[in-house]
């Protein structure tokens, strides 16, 4: 049987230390993904940023597997890796960037707070993976908590940004889920490698089309936005991501998503002085106490 970087044979879902360390580098990269294409969107267009971040993973998932002489995939995983790069590489961007130009990132965050559920529903689906009841009331628990903190604030009845959203969080899911079993067989970095290679064809005539007229009057924050998602939220982050998935299991290691937004409010905390509420602090607790308590029952 074949062995994944940290000791864990392909096929084979661990408890041990070393996924859970993966999924929380993986949700911390993920973390400062709406901001920076919030960033991104002040100085391009939602679609060649969608296109334009896909592509630049593609293009670097290339050389990785071509460098690493990695062997193609079988014929059998195209549907899998089609549902990943439909998921994760072009649904999951393409609705946040259409959902962000009008609404917030911290908006957005409230929506995040239900992807641990996306994953772990879709995992269960797809993977056969059957969680404890308690699993689920913590599952809920959880998610209910992080929604409650970050739609603190919040005026106005739902418009088609939080219907993008929602459907963004859907398709993410099952993008996760379905990434998680590859990687079981294929390996954490080669599934999101070949799921941005699968998506070139399309990503980068798009991203030449839709390119900006004059290149240089986009500011240099939104291409550090650009290059943000591109390289981080949708290559490296999956090399993490989908690594925790296939050793840790989808819905136990998908719980760790509930830190996501209490992860990205701290990063805005350190790097640009914003005040940590107490409100924060108390949710943050809870929630990281459903995350323990699911791992166990999960």
């Amino acid at each position: 049987m074949e062995v994944l970087p940290g000791g864990a044979a392909r096929g084979a879902v661990t408890s041990k230390p070393g996924a859970w360390i993966d999924g929380l580098i993986g949700v911390a990269i993920f973390s400062a993904s709406l901001a920076a294409t919030r960033l991104a969107l002040t100085g391009m267009d939602a679609l060649f940023l969608s296109a334009a971040r896909a592509a630049l993973a593609g293009l670097a998932g290339a050389v990785a597997l071509v460098v690493l002489r990695e062997a193609w995939p079988r014929r059998s995983d195209l549907g899998a890796l089609a549902i990943v790069a439909g998921g994760v590489v072009v649904g999951f961007p393409v609705l946040t960037a259409l959902a962000l130009r009008t609404v917030g990132a911290a908006h957005g965050t409230v929506f995040v707070g239900l992807l641990p559920l996306s994953t772990a529903l879709f995992g269960a689906l797809r993977s056969g993976e059957r969680p404890s009841a308690a699993f689920w009331i913590l599952s809920v628990l959880g998610a209910l908590v992080t929604v409650g903190f970050a739609a603190r604030g919040l005026d106005g009845p739902p418009g088609p940004g939080d219907a993008l959203m929602l459907a963004a969080i859907l398709v993410c899911g099952l993008g996760y889920a379905e990434g998680g079993i590859l990687a079981r067989r294929l390996g954490g970095w080669q599934v999101i490698a070949w799921a941005t290679v699968l998506s070139l064809p399309l990503s980068l005539p798009l991203a030449l089309i839709l390119r900006p007229a004059d290149p240089a009057a986009i500011p240099l924050p939104a291409w550090a936005g650009l290059g943000y998602v591109a390289l981080f939220s949708m290559l490296i982050g999956f090399v993490f991501w989908y690594r925790a998935l296939a050793r840790g299991g989808i819905a136990a290691i998908g719980q760790l998503q509930l830190l996501q937004p209490f992860l990205g409010l701290g990063v805005a905390a350190l790097v640009l002085g914003e005040r940590i509420e107490p409100a924060m602090i108390a949710a943050a607790v809870l929630v990281a106490a459903c995350v323990a308590l699911a791992r166990r029952l999960a």
